[in-house]
């Protein structure tokens, strides 16, 4: 998926799923870097418009596939080093 695309509702895809595939192209792309944060929930609610719940159930889905990590109150990072995908 390409990593500019929106978010389309009537995709054979689910909505967290497309969120997943257009973050992971966004770290594969460079636009975060390994150790650096990626957009907060509110910030990639209001960029994709897709429900808060989407959006952590697409982070859950990176953090499970190695492309991201979490930290308490502080937000999720790109990991370091990336998967082998």
């Amino acid at each position: 998926m390409d990593a500019d695309a929106l978010i389309d509702p009537d995709a054979p895809l689910t909505p967290y799923r497309q969120l997943v595939e257009i973050l992971t192209a966004r770290i594969q792309r460079g636009d975060w870097q390994p150790g650096r944060p990626i957009p907060s929930e509110a910030q990639l609610v209001q960029e994709y418009g897709i429900a808060r719940s989407t959006v952590r159930r697409g982070i859950a889905a990176l953090v499970e596939d190695g492309w991201v990590f979490t930290v308490p109150q502080r937000g999720s990072y790109v990991s370091d080093p990336l998967p082998n995908k």
